[in-house]
């Protein structure tokens, strides 16, 4: 149990950035709550995909020996932050943005829902996040359903928005742009903290075994 609460603060990172910025532009659509499921559905279809094949792969090499095997596995988890960390930090100043977003505001359902699963699942940062959650929970023995609490509180954060619009109403549509461009430009220092908590605990995990 121990390890599923370690990785749930990574669900911050796969939100963090254009995904909850595009949850916010759809919250505050023409058509907010149907565009906002789609979008919501996309994701989270995306996630379940992402970290249950890192789960699998992780689980198949991990049952295929141990010791040095074990040890890579750790040093790939390491590998994968470092990388992240990298990732955010180089994207810190790219708060362009995409030409995509210019039509979020009259989005389809269809194109809400593909928009949320691409998003998540090609992202180079969701990618990353998602190989180093999935292999930490498999190489750590516990059950693929220890990956789950990861995945719905990424559900839930990228429906904030939308909860946002039900309980505040129009008021929402001067807060969410406010709270849009604090992300735009301050995301990577949060994403930045939470990667650093999970290779801290990754490399304790190391040292300790």
């Amino acid at each position: 149990m121990g390890n599923l609460l370690k990785v749930l603060p990574m669900a911050v990172v796969m939100v963090a950035g254009p995904q909850i910025v595009s949850a916010i532009l759809l919250a505050t659509s023409a058509r907010p709550l149907r565009d906002s499921a789609a979008f919501i559905a996309g994701a989270t279809l995306a996630t379940t995909i992402g970290v249950t094949a890192a789960y699998l792969l992780s689980s198949t090499t991990a049952a295929s020996g141990r010791g040095a095997r074990s040890d890579a596995i750790d040093y790939g988890i390491i590998l994968l932050l470092l990388i992240l960390v990298v990732v955010v930090f180089r994207q810190r100043r790219d708060t362009r943005p995409p030409k995509w977003m210019s039509e979020l505001q009259t989005a389809t359902r269809t194109f809400s829902f593909n928009l949320g699963f691409l998003l998540f699942l090609l992202m180079p940062g969701d990618i990353v996040t998602m190989m180093a959650v999935g292999a930490y929970v498999a190489h750590h023995g516990s059950p693929w359903w220890h990956t789950v609490p990861f995945i719905f509180l990424t559900t839930l954060l990228v429906g904030v928005p939308v909860v946002v619009l039900l309980i505040l109403g129009k008021r929402a549509n001067i807060i969410l742009p406010k709270v849009r461009d604090w992300i735009d430009t301050n995301s990577w220092i949060v994403n930045e903290i939470v990667i650093g908590f999970f290779l801290v605990m990754t490399i304790s995990g190391l040292e300790n075994g």
